[in-house]
């Protein structure tokens, strides 16, 4: 058991309040904070006693570390957790399968082309599938969109210059004609983006103004439709999240992102838990590398609900809850109390603790670690019978681990 110090990543869209504060530093911060991470990723590893890096720790030993018959996870922690602090708009952007992953990764080493060049799309041979779990209202694109309501919402911005591109989906409303309409769009000459946006940006200030049924259904649209445009005046990012869910999470509601989806984070904050993995495509709003081609090999262009989830009680121990996902590298957990508790952990592998309100203990095999806001615990798997007692005001405690 460990007490974790760990990194900040100072992105440009991040925010300088929320992850100052979780951590009990001056707010606001010098520099914008997008992710705090927690967990033994290389790029930026946490440290554990006297600086030493997580996943060298894991590496000494991989089966105290992480649990007998694992041995699928190759000696590394197989999940990510993050706090996401998102001020500004990310990058619309998808993640491969694991067999797309993997035949991506070997296609460009055979092809020579360097880890870490700029239009490198696979950095490693696994999936990236995400859960987020809001603290925050937290604002997000996620998935393709009904197309019938799409049509709708492309009619009631009433932009001539729309016209065609509306009755191609109108004509063909299904899987077929979201990737015919998302490939026009992300391929359409400058020229034409040039005309179309401006175009587009008077439509959303039309509607906004127009006081009308599809003014009020549409007003989330049409305000990130002036938002991204302002942003990214000459990218057909702008088009894309026009075909995209948007969809505000409230606090402890959660959005699973299997591969193929097409999302992107537009505010708020929230925990996010992940396989271990740097593969993103990307397909607008970022001057980042976009590969159209490998994009549209990876979507997944069927339009079902958005893929929101609630935490239902853990079966395994009393006072957690969990989100359930269709993936082994990750599980998340949250226990809220409202004053002092006592709760077992749950789970066999490698774990961490991380405290977001309140105030925590942790306990195993008679050592006990104080677990203020902010600060996170690294359990390994042979840290059984672990306690999680929770401070006279309560806690909300969040517990990564595997879902074996």
């Amino acid at each position: 058991m460990e007490l974790l110090e760990n990194p900040i990543r100072t992105y440009a869209w991040g925010s300088r309040t929320v992850i100052a504060d979780l951590l009990g530093e001056p707010v606001p911060s010098p520099h914008p904070q997008a992710e705090l991470w927690l967990g033994a990723h290389p790029a930026a590893p946490s440290k554990v006693t006297a600086g030493r890096p997580l996943h060298a720790l894991i590496a000494a030993d991989p089966v105290a570390a992480l649990g007998p018959g694992r041995e699928r996870w190759s000696g590394r922690l197989p999940f990510l957790l993050k706090v996401l602090a998102a001020e500004e708009p990310l990058s619309l952007q998808a993640h491969p399968s694991l067999e797309q992953a993997r035949e991506g990764w070997a296609r460009e080493n055979a092809a020579g082309i360097a880890v870490d060049a700029p239009n490198r799309n696979y950095r490693d041979a696994n999936h990236k599938p995400e859960l987020l779990c809001a603290l925050t209202d937290f604002v997000a694109l996620v998935g393709f969109r009904e197309p019938a309501r799409t049509v709708e919402l492309l009619r009631a911005l009433d932009v001539p210059e729309l016209g065609s591109y509306t009755e191609l989906l109108a004509g063909q409303p299904c899987s077929d004609g979201l990737r015919a309409l998302f490939t026009t769009w992300i391929t359409l000459p400058q020229s034409v983006l040039d005309g179309l946006v401006p175009a587009l940006q008077e439509g959303a200030v039309r509607l906004l103004g127009a006081r009308s049924p599809d003014s009020e259904r549409y007003a989330g649209e049409a305000r990130m439709l002036l938002d991204l445009s302002e942003r990214y005046p000459d990218d057909a990012g702008v088009l894309a999240a026009l075909l995209l869910n948007r969809i505000t999470l409230r606090p402890g509601e959660a959005l699973y992102l299997p591969a193929g989806n097409l999302h992107a984070y537009l505010s708020g904050a929230g925990i996010e838990l992940m396989a271990s993995s740097d593969n993103v495509l990307r397909g607008g709003l970022t001057p980042k590398h976009v590969d159209v081609p490998e994009l549209l090999r990876v979507l997944d262009f069927a339009a079902p609900p958005p893929p929101v989830r609630t935490a239902r009680p853990d079966p395994e121990t009393d006072g957690w809850y969990r989100y359930d996902v269709d993936v082994q590298e990750f599980l998340l957990r949250r226990a809220d109390t409202v004053g002092r508790d006592k709760l077992d952990v749950p789970g066999t592998g490698a774990r961490i603790l991380l405290c977001t309100e309140g105030s925590a203990a942790v306990e195993a095999h008679g050592e006990v670690l104080e677990l203020p806001r902010g600060a996170a615990v690294y359990l390994a798997a042979t840290d059984t019978g672990a306690v999680l007692t929770t401070g006279d005001d309560g806690a909300t405690v969040f517990l990564a681990g595997d879902g074996l």
